[in-house]
């Protein structure tokens, strides 16, 4: 009789070992994924690695996270992903559209294939009112130190044209394409202030017309993300009860 792969003796991976041995899929992000790369700019890389399913069955459950291994490095559980999504996160999602996947498995393609199950009217709330935090930091500089952080509002400006552009067509595109020499200027603090401020306002503007005839629905498609979910979950579990590692980790 085989033996219970819960009750295996072989201690649980460490987060470093989840990222190398797990990780279904990983791309670059930041400036580099924007278009808005310079010589100096960082490689940040992100990823997503399935834990497997035998470290849910003990008292210590695996992380939702994991930074590095390594300088500029993050990976989230697939399920902890999921949930985020799922919530029109902006980081998550613009991850999930990367243009430079470094590495993805079957179960990253599944995911990447599900994409479109995301992307709700909810990227309204969740883009906007990160850019109104951002902009409100952006402002508090202002006033105690009479300028804002140029690569800040580079960044606010990027990302209220995606939630703009996303709206009104349904897909998320990372690079900025065209917009790059606009956007690197004002990273250099070249643009006045005032109108880096007016163009925050018309993309704001933009944004909140679009939503009233996006073509998104109202809501993201959670029983066909929970459905893929519990499929790579029962998957990890039968590799596990056939022996592939120990408690196939």
């Amino acid at each position: 009789m085989r033996p219970d792969p819960a009750a295996d003796p072989v201690p649980p991976p460490t987060p470093e070992t989840l990222v190398r041995d797990h990780t279904v899929y990983a791309c670059v992000m930041g400036s580099r994924a924007f278009g808005l790369a310079t010589p100096d700019s960082d490689i940040d890389r992100r990823g997503v690695f399935l834990a497997p399913t035998p470290l849910f069955w003990r008292f210590e459950k695996p992380p939702a996270h994991v930074e590095g291994p390594g300088e500029e490095r993050f990976s989230w559980e697939l399920e902890r992903l999921c949930a985020l999504a799922l919530r029109a996160n902006p980081n998550v999602l613009e991850f999930l559209h990367s243009p430079l996947v470094e590495h993805v498995d079957d179960t990253g393609r599944e995911l990447l294939a599900l994409r479109g199950a995301f992307l709700s009217r909810e990227v309204h709330r969740s883009f906007t009112g990160y850019a109104l935090g951002q902009r409100r930091k952006l402002e508090a500089d202002l006033r105690v130190h009479g300028a804002p952080r140029w690569k800040h509002a580079m960044h606010l400006l990027r990302l209220l044209t995606s939630a703009r552009d996303l709206l009104r067509t349904g897909t998320l595109t990372v690079d900025v394409g065209a917009e790059r020499e606009p956007l690197l200027a004002v990273k250099r603090g070249e643009a006045p202030w005032d109108r880096v401020r007016a163009r925050m306002d018309r993309l704001s503007a933009e944004t909140d017309d679009a939503v009233r005839r996006t073509p998104l629905p109202a809501e993201a498609d959670r029983p066909r993300v929970e459905d893929f979910l519990i499929r790579a979950r029962r998957a990890s579990a039968l590799r596990a009860l056939a022996g592939e590692g120990p408690g196939g980790c």
